[in-house]
Formats: structure tokens, sequence, C-alpha cells
């Protein structure tokens, strides 16, 4: 039964996310080779999307890395990586605007978000025993090992769910910038929202492997 539920729940889950990963990784590799007609920097890109709504005292930053690009609301910094900041690519543009899109969700008061940061610390807490307090309660027959674990294990679950309107909804407001001041256009806005879905799909991914480890954990524990 516990290699059955693994095959039957999990794999599937583990090959959705496994695409997704190649999908954002082949996107990014085309579209952060094509320049942007515009000659934007992603930096002058994050900053038009904050122009856009009015958002002020956002500073947008540097930082070394690949796809780590972000936005820290306990600093107040947009920090987007060497190719992002500094590059002319469409999927510098991209990025860059859809993490603005963050920015301008905590200035206009976005009801996900805060749902999600309320989530956030207990859940980074929760996460690194929910798996290990249910397997423990399985072994030794405790029950309520078990189900504390289970109900840790839900709490990740709805962290991630909640993280998904966030992350659709910054790149729709990212795309809706972009269309409105053209900032591109064509197949090059193509671009840039085939770069933004692929990044999505990551979080849809990492959502249904969590939802598939916890339909495996309440098989076993039946």
């Amino acid at each position: 039964m516990n290699l059955y539920s693994y095959v039957l729940f999990v794999v599937p889950a583990l090959l959705l996310s496994l695409f997704a990963q190649l999908h954002v990784q082949s996107a990014y590799k085309r579209y952060s080779q094509t320049p942007n007609l515009r000659g934007l920097t992603g930096a002058q890109a994050a900053e038009a999307v904050l122009a856009h709504y009015g958002v002020q005292g956002v500073r947008v930053e540097h930082v070394r890395g690949t796809l780590n690009d972000h936005y820290d609301p306990r600093t107040n910094a947009i920090r987007l990586s060497d190719a992002v900041y500094g590059g002319c690519s469409v999927a510098a543009v991209g990025i860059a605007c859809h993490e603005a899109g963050h920015a301008a969700q905590y200035a206009l008061g976005y009801g996900p978000i805060k749902v999600r940061n309320a989530l956030l610390k207990p859940v980074q807490l929760i996460s690194q025993i929910s798996w290990p307090l249910a397997i423990a309660g399985l072994i030794f027959s405790i029950r309520p090992l078990v189900l504390f674990g289970i109900i840790f294990y839900v709490a990740v679950m709805l962290f991630q769910l909640a993280t998904l309107p966030v992350e659709f909804n910054a790149s729709r407001r990212a795309l809706a910038v972009i269309d409105e001041t053209g900032l591109l256009s064509g197949a090059q806005r193509d671009g840039a929202a085939k770069v933004l879905r692929a990044a999505a799909m990551t979080y849809v991914a990492a959502f249904a492997v969590t939802a598939a480890n916890l339909l495996r954990l309440l098989v076993r524990r039946n």
C-alpha cells in the first residue's frame, strides 16, 4: 500500500514539478537571449511599473545570482539578479515587472498577499517538522502525533494555495503595465508572458507535490 500510494499520488506530482522546472529554464534561456527593442534594463522596467502604480519609496537593487529575483517587504526593496538588473532581454523586463507587481500589491493592500504573509512565519516553523512528526506517529503508532503532523502539513498546503493568486496577480499587473506603456510589444510581449507563465507553473507544481504527499499520508494513516 505504501509503494502503491507513492506511485499513485506522489510520482505524477513529481513529474509535473520536473516538467515545470524544465519549462521555466527553457523559456528563460530563450528569452534571456532576446534583446528588447527599446533597450530597457530590468531595473528601468521595474521603475516603470512602480511609477505606473504610483508606488514610492521602493528601492530597486542588484543581487548576485540567477533567477533569485524577489521583492523584500521588510526592507521595501526589489532585488534583481545579475542578468535581470542590468540586462536588456525580454526575460529581464518580464521578471523585473513581475517583482515590481509584488511591490504594488503591498502598496495597494492586495488581500491575498496579507493572507499569505499571515501564514508565512508559522509555516516556516512547522514545515520542517510536519512530515517527520507524522511519520514518527505512524512508526510508533501514536495517533496524536500523526494528527498534528497532518494538521501542520495542511497548513503548509494552505500557504502554498494562498501563494498562487499572489503570483498570478503579480504577473497580470506586470503584463498590464507592459501593454499600457508599451515596454514590450508583439512577439516580445508574448515572450515575456511565456516566461511568467512558466514561472507560475512551478508554484502550481509545488502545491501539487504537497497535496500528493498529504493524500499519501492520509492513506497511510487509515
